[in-house]
């Protein structure tokens, strides 16, 4: 394989590695050529290429997740210098160095950064995330939305299911059913949808269950850490809102 040369100035990576969630993880430590612009997923695109430790052993290629590469999937999420970012969006030209990678820590790990996020998708489906809609066959022009709530859902729309929020989250954990700042997100995304709106109630009802909006702190951890700037506290407080609002209307109709 290609040694970097020893006068070429380099980026050092070290990446906790694990072949599964039952056996011990360890660190390993590479070198990779610096170059302008360079992102996390390039440099673990050259360790694909080139699997040698800065000690020159040989090793297997770092399993990780990716897809778009351009910061709309939401795939490539890992703790970056102990922080929970996202991989494509991440220059190293901003990290102090060595630059650590971390598998997230909320999810079941399958190997190395690479983890299982299907509870998120699944707690997307309690909520119904979705407009329904009556058949596959043209129905016609949907119902006229106000400019004012385009633009308020413009940007909850702009959610990727990173899981960055969750993540940073303390309320979320492992041993609980707590649904967090993304689902309520999009609770309120779908409830202010003229069709959407349809299912407002059965999504509210979920939000007064086990680990809806009454679990959460209000830490505000979500904001500081979503790649796409959502206002996720302002979720949480018109969920709060609504969930109230739909509790008393319960209570006093039966």
């Amino acid at each position: 394989m290609t040694q970097v040369a020893a006068n070429e100035r380099t980026i050092t990576l070290r990446i906790l590695r694990r072949n599964n969630a039952d056996q011990a993880s360890r660190w390993e430590q590479f070198s990779i050529p610096w170059r302008p612009n360079l992102n996390i997923i390039a440099c673990l695109q050259y360790i694909a290429a080139h699997p040698v430790t800065s000690d020159g052993q040989q090793t297997t290629q770092v399993v990780y997740d990716s897809n778009c590469l351009e910061e709309v999937c939401g795939a490539c999420t890992m703790l970056i210098n102990g922080q929970t970012r996202q991989a494509c969006s991440t220059l190293v030209d901003k990290l102090e160095q060595p630059i650590t990678l971390e598998p997230m820590t909320k999810f079941p790990l399958v190997r190395d950064l690479f983890v299982d996020r299907q509870r998120l998708f699944e707690d997307m489906k309690r909520i119904k995330a979705w407009v329904p809609i009556d058949g596959t066959y043209d129905l016609g022009p949907g119902p006229t939305m106000p400019q004012k709530v385009q633009q308020e859902r413009y940007w909850l729309s702009r959610c990727i299911s990173c899981g960055c929020c969750l993540e940073a989250c303390p309320q979320y954990t492992t041993t609980n059913h707590f649904t967090g700042a993304m689902i309520f997100t999009m609770v309120k995304l779908f409830n202010l949808h003229p069709t959407g709106a349809a299912l407002k109630n059965d999504r509210l009802d979920e939000m007064m269950g086990e680990g809806g909006i009454s679990d959460c702190s209000k830490a505000g951890n979500c904001v500081q850490v979503c790649p796409k700037e959502i206002p996720n506290l302002e979720s949480i407080a018109t969920v709060g809102r609504q969930t109230t609002v739909h509790a008393v209307k319960k209570f006093f109709n039966g």
